[in-house]
């Protein structure tokens, strides 16, 4: 490795290389990504025996909710997904980019990403890979496979017997490929009445001026397109790995998501009527056309199949009528959800198993490892070690950009024509993702390059650099004074920063414009109290009770607000009206419990931590609580186990770590107490604080000193 370690370096990683693909738990990976898939929809499906094909493979694997990043953009997450890192650091930052020579925006193009993605680590490492439609990914990289870009699509023409060439740099591969691959898309011109009818079996009720079945036909085409070209570069040649991505589920969605049932308040009955069952018919689609690749990819085939996050199909969906293309823009990614799905199946992965909390960062680091090579200590994502039959050899690199040797990139010198992708810009306006800024280039590369800036700020602030958005979003605010989201980031950020003083200032200035703000009125009380200004937090929170106490989305909130001033009882009020408001979530369940457990109704806190792990089990804080509760209560084997499941999921939570070593202690385990003692010595102040589970405040805090106290005693 001769950038780092010296001569003897290299053929070092050389061994280590060879000895992991002579072992690896994979031999073939298809990695699916279904963009916006939910399990809140999947799951219907599968009892309804709608989704064979994917019920087989859930049956032969084991799945698990996929915890998605903010903000909620797919270019940006599937990114992350394809390298195992943040955006600030692949510099995908949103759907367009400026065009280099200033005059215009194009797609974000793979020659923007500062990174190797998995499909240029198989290719250096000698592993032949196949990339189909991903996100960010065009001009097509020279790697060891096929790659198709996500413009695949383009330059169709308007009459339905004129050519229709490959669009240069869409396809990179072996000559036959691309030629097959150009023959298998399919025209909106192509979908015949009776295709359609298979996602719209309503459409003769459409009125002839309706547009949607017109839109629902040109993403039908897409589909349809994108998984033939998977299917004809699957069909190319043996392969160790092939990554197919398609994006329908999402951009469907947010066409006719509000037209499923039940119907929302602003839906003409008629609409859904036409229109209620396209989404389900989506999901069905999709399953038919996993069992078509699955067949294609043939026995042995290992699958991780992914979704970058969620989308909105029931109570929670957004309403966003009457805004500026602007503004829509802004809100679009509302209807994206936290959780999206993850499943890991077939040779080398284990079913059943039960996984911890995975994140789109630890896509990349576990497929490595499932085909026998080194992850980079660079990535911010883990191996999902739970996920395989036996547990993996995990071996690491500096980085594998610091590995020389071809990797199927770009020279940095390659630009893109912003011209070439105007049709896939359209497509954007259409969905609401940007706004149309007719023809004043000027006013639309300043937009992107603000939204984009805007999208960096937030990619910091959510992953615990809030120090360092704090001046983006201080620039942005003093260009744009009157933008409350921009008002509402930097209070946030100043706040998480610890500078509670600049957050109040902020706050007055977001005030002037948002007066009577909910959201501005809860960062007021919480930086009150940070600053200890208790009795002006007091009455600060009198105020937020008084104003927006009454309405149930602020139940919760306010409850874990009243819990950092110490008032447990109402704070308990309060979450027992937000877990009467949300019977799907379980972050009200946690403020419950908490209160709960402050009160020392050690056996409902318990209760309400159940509950939270029956709805989602990999949340750290919720086996805290629950180890806590059934430690003062006195069953202190349970309370070990809870706290062992809750050091699994967050295994450098400081808190956790002196309580569960507390519980050795009492339990007359000192080997036991004694090695949790030395883990906790090792997590430095910042380690604790960013593993915690949740950011578990004073009180809960001195709960766990308590017990540590009494423990020793």
């Amino acid at each position: 490795y001769p950038t780092r370690g010296g001569p003897t370096a290299a053929p070092r990683l050389l061994r280590t290389m060879r000895h992991l693909m002579h072992t690896r738990p994979v031999q073939r990976l298809l990695i699916l990504g279904w963009d916006a898939a939910d399990w809140q929809i999947i799951d219907p499906l599968l009892a309804r025996g709608q989704m064979p094909n994917l019920a087989a493979l859930i049956a032969a694997g084991t799945r698990a909710n996929l915890r998605t990043m903010e903000p909620k953009l797919s270019p940006l997450l599937w990114s992350t997904i394809a390298t195992g890192k943040t955006a600030d650091k692949h510099g995908i930052l949103n759907f367009v980019e400026p065009n280099p020579s200033g005059d215009g925006v194009r797609v974000s193009a793979s020659t923007t990403r500062k990174t190797k993605a998995l499909w240029n680590i198989l290719t250096q490492s000698a592993l032949r890979v196949h990339a189909v439609g991903w996100y960010a990914s065009h001009p097509a990289e020279p790697i060891n496979g096929t790659c198709v870009s996500n413009l695949l699509m383009e330059q169709a023409p308007s009459s339905v017997s004129a050519p229709w060439p490959l669009m240069s740099g869409v396809v990179h591969g072996a000559p036959e490929c691309a030629t097959g691959i150009a023959a298998a898309r399919v025209r909106v011109t192509d979908i015949t009445r009776d295709e359609l009818k298979e996602l719209l079996p309503n459409a003769a009720q459409a009125a002839r001026s309706d547009q949607r079945p017109a839109t629902l036909a040109k993403e039908f085409a897409r589909m349809r397109s994108l998984h033939r070209a998977a299917i004809e570069t699957l069909r190319s040649g043996a392969w160790d790995c092939a990554m197919v991505f398609h994006d329908t589920i999402d951009t469907i969605g947010h066409h006719f998501m509000e037209y499923r049932p039940p119907r929302m308040s602003h839906v003409k009955p008629a609409d859904l009527r036409v229109y209620g069952e396209v989404m389900d018919r989506v999901y069905r689609m999709h399953d038919r056309l996993l069992g078509e690749l699955m067949e294609v990819a043939g026995p042995g085939t290992s699958v991780m199949l992914i979704s970058d996050h969620g989308f909105h199909s029931g109570a929670e969906r957004p309403v966003i009528l009457d805004v500026t293309k602007e503004e829509r823009a802004a809100l679009e990614s509302r209807w994206h959800r936290m959780h999206g799905v993850a499943i890991f199946s077939g040779p080398g992965f284990c079913a059943g198993a039960s996984i911890g909390a995975p994140t789109l960062l630890d896509i990349t680091p576990t497929a490595l490892t499932a085909l026998g090579l080194p992850v980079g200590l660079d990535m911010d994502g883990r191996v999902v070690a739970e996920a395989f039959a036996v547990t993996p050899t995990i071996a690491t690199v500096p980085s594998w950009d610091d590995v020389p040797g071809e990797a199927g990139m770009h020279p940095p010198e390659m630009r893109q024509d912003p011209f070439e992708a105007s049709d896939a810009l359209q497509q954007l306006i259409d969905l609401g993702y940007m706004a149309d800024m007719g023809g004043d280039h000027k006013k639309l590369v300043e937009l992107t390059r603000r939204e984009s800036q805007f999208n960096l700020g937030v990619v910091l602030m959510t992953t615990g650099r809030a120090g360092l958005a704090v001046p983006i979003f201080v620039k942005l605010v003093a260009e744009f004074p009157g933008e409350a989201r921009y008002l509402s980031l930097l209070v946030h950020c100043q706040h998480s920063a610890g500078d509670h003083a600049a957050a109040l200032a902020s706050l007055e200035q977001w005030e002037q414009y948002a007066p009577g703000n909910a959201e501005a009125a809860m960062l007021r009380v919480v930086s009150l109290i940070a600053l200890g200004h208790d009795a002006a937090a007091a009455l600060a929170m009198e105020t937020l009770v008084l104003q927006h106490g009454s309405a149930p989305d602020r139940a919760r909130p306010i409850a874990d607000i009243l819990a950092l001033l110490g008032q447990w009882q109402a704070s308990s009020e309060y979450a027992a009206r937000a877990v009467e408001h949300d019977s799907i979530a379980p972050e009200p369940r946690l403020s419950a419990a908490r209160a709960a457990l402050e009160l020392g109704n050690f056996e409902q806190c318990a209760e309400f931590c159940m509950d939270a792990t029956e709805r989602d089990m990999a949340i750290p804080e919720a086996h805290h609580l629950l180890g806590a509760a059934l430690a003062w209560a006195g069953e202190l084997e349970h309370a070990s186990q809870s706290f062992e499941i809750a050091l699994k999921f967050a295994p450098k939570n400081g808190e956790s770590l002196a309580f569960a070593a507390a519980v050795e202690r009492a339990r007359g385990n000192a080997a036991a107490a004694a090695e949790l003692d030395a883990r906790l010595a090792e997590c430095s102040t910042h380690d604790a604080a960013s593993a915690a589970p949740t950011q578990l405040n004073r009180h809960s805090a001195r709960h766990a000193k308590a017990w540590n106290e009494r423990g020793r005693s």
